[in-house]
């Protein structure tokens, strides 16, 4: 590997918050950023305006040259890209797929800052899908792209544990701060770490699938464990929902309770229990205590607030259901 006689040369590609944080990390640290791929800003919010990513907005306010290909699969985005003569090319939650030839341009090539501990939970949904499975570690893995899907040599982990209230939201923040230390790091002496990396044990992969819509969906058939999980996995980006007296609402905050004496004659979705900061739901198996939820057209609320304001709202025998 060929030592770089000069200060690097970083281009850099990716598209919401998580990216930006890593992009943030290289301008404080004085990197020398050659150029910023995002995606095309995209109609977003209740109003579905074309919107900025969070990337662009920040390369926008440190005036570094911004690129925004459909796709990189053509001869212009090589091109292009073979024009800003950059030395590597970081990569974090970028949404487009990276074709051979452009990961060939830059002399290092790229790098992924992915948010899993590889080969567990390549693709799309790594944090969700941690949760989901309930996981008890996490990570981020720094690894030197190739034409597969986070198949990659591995150039260094970080183990973040889960903990009992982590949220997608919160886990994302912790993954992000590690990811862009350790990128810092990496980039010190990165031809080094490249000698070192050590390639993936793809027998032990399994694959984060893209969150649908229709996950969100709260069965309260199945066990109490798994629905606080959703709601942990869905907090913030795609929350957890249910139907209550014919509206759709979102369960943002609940655990599963250690009672033992359940009411074995309710129904999934009963409403058990109300206390003044919560209430507790039946489930195919134990049961749910929901303390934040979000009513139609609101802002999230603590079951206090919204019963200090509407004390009969949560009744027992009160019913959720999964459709209205």
């Amino acid at each position: 590997m060929i030592m770089p006689k000069h200060k690097l040369r970083l281009a850099f590609a990716g598209t919401p918050l998580f990216a930006a944080k890593q992009l943030k990390s290289l301008i404080e640290a004085s990197h020398n950023i050659v150029g910023v791929y995002t995606q095309p800003d995209r109609p977003s919010g209740r109003g579905k305006k074309i919107q900025p990513s969070p990337v662009k907005i920040l390369a926008q306010k440190h005036k570094l040259n911004v690129y925004q290909p459909e796709s990189l699969r053509t001869s212009n985005a090589c091109h292009e890209l073979a024009l800003l003569n950059a030395d590597v090319l970081i990569v974090a939650a970028y949404g487009l797929i990276l074709p051979k030839l452009f990961l060939e341009i830059p002399t290092f090539g790229c790098i992924n800052i992915h948010a899993s501990l590889l080969p567990r939970w390549r693709g799309a949904a790594p944090i969700e899908r941690a949760l989901l499975a309930g996981d008890t570690e996490t990570g981020v893995t720094l690894m030197q792209m190739d034409e597969g899907l986070d198949t990659g040599q591995m150039l260094c982990k970080t183990v973040i544990p889960i903990e009992n209230t982590d949220t997608r939201e919160s886990l994302e923040e912790k993954i992000a701060m590690a990811g862009a230390l350790a990128l810092i790091e990496l980039l010190s002496d990165l031809p080094r770490a490249q000698l070192k990396a050590k390639e993936q044990n793809h027998s032990l992969a399994t694959y984060a699938k893209k969150i649908e819509k229709s996950e969100a969906s709260i069965d309260w058939f199945c066990d109490a464990k798994d629905i606080e999980l959703q709601i942990r996995a869905g907090f913030g980006r795609a929350p957890a929902f249910s139907y209550f007296k014919n509206n759709r609402i979102r369960i943002i905050q609940a655990t599963k309770t250690q009672k033992n004496n359940q009411n074995t004659n309710a129904l999934p979705g009963e409403i058990t229990a109300t206390a003044k900061n919560c209430f507790s739901v039946h489930c195919g198996s134990g049961e749910l205590s929901v303390t934040m939820v979000q009513l139609p057209g609101k802002t999230p609320q603590t079951i206090e607030s919204i019963k200090n304001a509407r004390p009969d709202i949560f009744q027992i025998g009160d019913r959720m259901s999964k459709s209205d």
